[in-house]
C-alpha cells in the first residue's frame, strides 16, 4: 500500500481514485465487504483507498478493477469534462494498462455512453473472465486473439469481431507470439442499472 502523502497531485490523484472506485462499487450495487472479498484485499484498505488516503500497488489496483469490471486505466484516468465532442489526440490520450495489455483510452468524454480503448497485448495466457453489467464489442486491428466467451473459445483474426451482452463472462489472450492489437469498445455504466444496497457503508 502506498500513501497519498506527497505532492499535491498525487494527492488529487488519490482522491479522484477514491471517488471513481465508491461510485462504481454502488453502481455495482456492492457494499466494502464484498468488494474486498471479491479482491481478495481488506475491507479497510479498501476503505482507506476510497476516502482518498491510500494508493493501492499496480497489482492491487488490478484486482480491485477485476472485481468491479473495468481496468486499471479507466479507474486511474479521470473523465475529461462533458462537451458536445471530444477529441483526442494520440500524443494526449490517457494511458495505462488493462489486465495484461498495454491501453491507450480513445474517448475520455465525462458522459459518453461508451468508451472504446486500444489494446495491444502478447500475453498468451488467460486471465480470470471478466463480468459486468456492461455489453461490450471487440475488434481485431491485426494478429490474432483467442477469446472465451460464456466458455466458448473462438479464434479472433485480423479484421474479425465479437460482441457479447450483460454478464457474459469473457477473456482474451494473444493466440500466438505476435502479439496483438485490437479495439475494445464498452459501454459506461449507469447509476440507473443497480440501486445501491440500503445497508450501504460510508
Amino acid at each position: 500500500m502506498a500513501s497519498p502523502e506527497g505532492t499535491p497531485e498525487q494527492r488529487e490523484q488519490a482522491r479522484e481514485l477514491g471517488q471513481r472506485l465508491r461510485a462504481l462499487r454502488r453502481m455495482r450495487g456492492m457494499t466494502l465487504v464484498q468488494l474486498a472479498e471479491k479482491a481478495e484485499l481488506s475491507h479497510s484498505f479498501l476503505s482507506q483507498i476510497e476516502r482518498g488516503r491510500a494508493m493501492p500497488s499496480i497489482g492491487s489496483l488490478g484486482r480491485i478493477a477485476h472485481a468491479v469490471g473495468t481496468s486499471q486505466i479507466e479507474l486511474l484516468t479521470p473523465p475529461s469534462a462533458p462537451t458536445r465532442s471530444n477529441v483526442v489526440p494520440t500524443a494526449a490520450a490517457p494511458r495505462g494498462t488493462y489486465g495484461d495489455e498495454a491501453a491507450r483510452l480513445l474517448v475520455t468524454h465525462a458522459g459518453a455512453r461508451f468508451r472504446p480503448l486500444s489494446l495491444t497485448g502478447f500475453s498468451q495466457e488467460f486471465g480470470e473472465p471478466y463480468s459486468h453489467a456492461e455489453h461490450e464489442f471487440l475488434h481485431v486491428i491485426s494478429g490474432r486473439v483467442e477469446v472465451e466467451i460464456d466458455g466458448e473459445v473462438s479464434v479472433l483474426d485480423e479484421g474479425d469481431s465479437v460482441y457479447y451482452g450483460s454478464d457474459v463472462p469473457h477473456r482474451w489472450r494473444a493466440a500466438d507470439d505476435q502479439g496483438f492489437h485490437a479495439i475494445v469498445v464498452k459501454e459506461q455504466p449507469a447509476a440507473s442499472r443497480t440501486a445501491p444496497s440500503a445497508q450501504e457503508a460510508p
